[in-house]
């Protein structure tokens, strides 16, 4: 069962800032989210933080990890996450990495790879990123080498000429997903990297989608063809 936060107020409960290029930013929590104090007697497992307990959890996390530590949450899903990464190149918007970062989260991604400029403004992603593990690239090559030493094959995500439609294509379940921006796409470098290209269709008069929103299709896609249905909250 997921809690009651309100991820269209764009707030962040008070107790998690968020970094950006600014520096650390605290937000103020939606009223009445999560949970109050622990009654008394409280669990003593090593995995719940006393000071949660104490005061209450106000953290964007789904119930099971009402009052764990962070470390706690981390290792947890550790132990079910997905075999698919995500990597991101020459993405323009900062929200867009959030919104990426936020979604590898909630579908269990291994792992989030950005390439590029190694700084970016967190808020987008909700303060998902500390439960995500996250790898910076400062190029595609670099991207490429830990592609190959990981055994992963590297799908690209993108419209261009010659593409897989993303509704009929046959994911591998090692795959790397590399998206690039919406408005140039990925470079010549990234799609020589690309064992094999998808596209997602659109019926619409618009060149291209949300690059944040075609991570999340592609995404759930994998999860329709690969993931056990039973494991989700």
């Amino acid at each position: 069962m997921g809690d009651a936060f309100e991820s269209t107020t764009d707030r962040v409960p008070a107790d998690e800032s968020v970094e950006d290029a600014a520096g650390p930013t605290e937000w103020t929590a939606v009223p009445d989210v999560g949970v109050g104090p622990h009654p008394q007697p409280w669990p003593d497992a090593p995995k719940f933080d006393p000071e949660l307990l104490a005061a209450g959890d106000r953290r964007n996390v789904v119930d099971r990890y009402r009052y764990w530590r962070r470390d706690a949450i981390v290792a947890d899903l550790d132990s079910r996450r997905h075999k698919f990464q995500i990597a991101i190149e020459n993405f323009g918007h900062d929200h867009n990495i959030g919104t990426v970062v936020r979604t590898a989260n909630a579908f269990g991604a291994a792992s989030v790879h950005i390439v590029g400029r190694r700084r970016w403004n967190r808020r987008g992603a909700m303060v998902t990123d500390r439960y995500q593990h996250l790898q910076h690239h400062s190029d595609i090559a670099s991207l490429a080498a830990h592609a190959a030493t990981s055994g992963l094959v590297i799908v690209a995500v993108d419209n261009t000429f010659g593409s897989i439609p993303l509704e009929t294509a046959d994911l591998p379940s090692n795959c790397l997903l590399l998206f690039g921006s919406e408005s140039q796409g990925l470079t010549a470098e990234a799609q020589g990297v690309a064992v094999m290209t998808v596209s997602i269709a659109q019926f619409g008069s618009t060149r291209s989608i949300n690059a944040g929103v075609a991570a999340g299709i592609a995404m759930h896609a994998w999860v329709r063809q690969h993931a056990d249905l039973s494991q989700a909250w």
